[in-house]
């Protein structure tokens, strides 16, 4: 999988998936355009976290810093973020693929985040998965206390994007 090209080895890991009856190809297409700002709860937990809540596609993700790490067509979709999450600002850097595999600097850490299609007899499984690598033992812990906060609505946003792609794929 392409995930593991970017961050085979992490800290913190969190999956999702759905069951989906369409075909890999039209659930790609549906990811890949949908405007997940239709759903308020992820409208409203970007607003808590301080993001616009407008025209929330993966590709509009970039301007919080999010990129396409990598695509393979109608099976998976990586993004990254390299940041200090756990920062009111996040200082979050600029990066793309080559610069995300190299970025290694203390203090900080990298997270990748991926759509995986899996085509199943007649149902297509959608899978999400977040890894996060903390690049030393401070921002290991940092982290680690951050996410204890932040994981229950990272895994909701993530959860009502695959029910969203379900009920357009379907």
């Amino acid at each position: 999988m392409l995930i593991d090209e970017f961050l085979p080895e992490y800290d913190f890991v969190e999956t999702h998936d759905i069951s989906i009856r369409a075909d890999a190809a039209k659930i790609y297409h549906v990811a890949h355009e949908i405007d997940f700002s239709e759903s308020l709860i992820i409208r409203g937990l970007f607003l808590l976290r301080g993001m616009s809540a407008e025209n929330l596609t993966l590709q509009s993700l970039r301007k919080f810093r999010f990129e396409i790490l990598g695509e393979t067509l109608n099976q998976e979709m990586v993004l990254g973020l390299v940041g200090r999450f756990w920062t009111f600002q996040g200082d979050l850097k600029k990066i793309d693929a080559e610069s995300f595999k190299r970025f290694n600097t203390a203090g900080y850490a990298k997270a990748v985040w991926n759509f995986s299609i899996d085509a199943d007899g007649a149902h297509t499984r959608l899978k999400t998965e977040t890894r996060i690598k903390c690049l030393d033992r401070e921002s290991r812990k940092s982290f680690g206390r951050y996410w204890v906060f932040i994981r229950p609505f990272s895994g909701l946003i993530r959860i009502k994007m695959l029910k969203t792609i379900k009920r357009k794929a379907e």
